[in-house]
């Protein structure tokens, strides 16, 4: 397999489904001939033209509202929200209108829409842009929601998000469009289902739940700690909405301690509904109660130094992991 970065792997996605299906649109602010604010769509215009790679006005309201009447008409439309700061400003068209028209119409509507976004956190984007808004939307019954964190993932759930029929909010962190971020990924077309959880690395002393780029800093701190001889098992949910529960279930039964870091605030965020999950059904299995690492919850400043301070890093992990064994 030949090994492309997480950026390359967003545009294939987009470019094999919209061969794939010409039922699929892209929307979005400056998707088009400029290819994207960080270059997801580069190309596509020219080849599938303005019908099909449609730059928007700036109004995230309007153009999602557009997005879900087009998938109710047919379409597949793929929304670019430029920065996840911005989901705000189309709540009302995601959370009234995608995520309850199949229910409230008793099945007879479908509205396979697609909303890309990135979260901004550590690159100094401010406190309209930064934020990590992910847990809003599992509280939205009727959403899917994905994280994915490498390349192979990306593509898998992206195209596998495209073909449901069901509103799907895909969570891209910025962090992972740089070039590190590298992987395989296999020339033949696949998917990722969603519900299944993925286990990066095998381990007998502690779980670690890594949401997104904290998947990354979790390899980092299970790589360290094994030259002190403690084993690390790292898990990635992949799909928070539907959430694969028996793999993290049957890792804290395994490991009997458990660590969640993710980049969403403390209060009421990813780690506390994990948490609480596994409180539930592996009590038992527990060695020492669960640490929740995330962002503090402060808006976050434009300031890198600042801003680095403000999210869990490796040693952040490190230390929660030594602090549990």
């Amino acid at each position: 397999m030949r090994e492309i970065t997480y950026l390359q792997a967003i545009r294939e996605a987009l470019l094999e489904e919209m061969k794939r299906d010409e039922r699929v649109i892209l929307l979005g602010e400056d998707i088009g001939k400029y290819g994207g604010a960080f270059t997801c769509t580069k190309g596509l215009f020219e080849i599938f033209g303005p019908k099909r790679v449609i730059d928007t006005p700036i109004s995230e309201d309007g153009f999602v509202g557009a997005a879900v009447g087009a998938a109710i008409a047919g379409l597949k439309p793929v929304v670019e929200i430029m920065f996840a700061g911005f989901l705000p400003l189309c709540m009302n068209q995601i959370i009234n209108h995608a995520a309850v028209f199949h229910y409230i119409s008793g099945g007879q509507i479908k509205v396979p829409i697609v909303i890309r976004t990135p979260v901004c956190l550590g690159m100094g984007a401010g406190a309209q842009h930064a934020t990590s808004p992910i847990a809003w939307f599992m509280h939205v019954p009727g959403l899917k929601v994905a994280v994915p964190s490498t390349p192979y993932d990306v593509k898998g759930l992206l195209k596998q998000a495209i073909r449901c029929e069901d509103p799907v909010i895909l969570f891209e962190h910025m962090q992972l469009y740089r070039k590190w971020n590298r992987g395989f990924v296999p020339d033949e077309d696949y998917i990722i289902p969603f519900g299944q959880a993925d286990k990066k690395r095998e381990g007998n002393d502690i779980t670690i739940i890594g949401i997104s780029l904290m998947v990354h800093k979790a390899l980092e701190a299970a790589r360290e700690l094994a030259k002190e001889g403690i084993s690390v098992e790292v898990i990635d949910p992949r799909t928070l909405v539907p959430l694969d529960k028996e793999t993290i279930i049957k890792s804290v039964k395994k490991t009997g301690r458990v660590v969640i870091a993710e980049t969403d605030n403390k209060t009421c965020g990813v780690g506390a509904e994990l948490s609480s999950i596994i409180t539930e059904e592996a009590f038992e299995s527990l060695e020492k109660p669960v640490k929740r690492l995330a962002a503090v919850d402060v808006p976050p400043p434009v300031s890198l130094a600042l801003e680095k301070h403000l999210y869990p890093s490796t040693k952040d992990i490190i230390n929660a992991i030594k602090e549990l064994l």
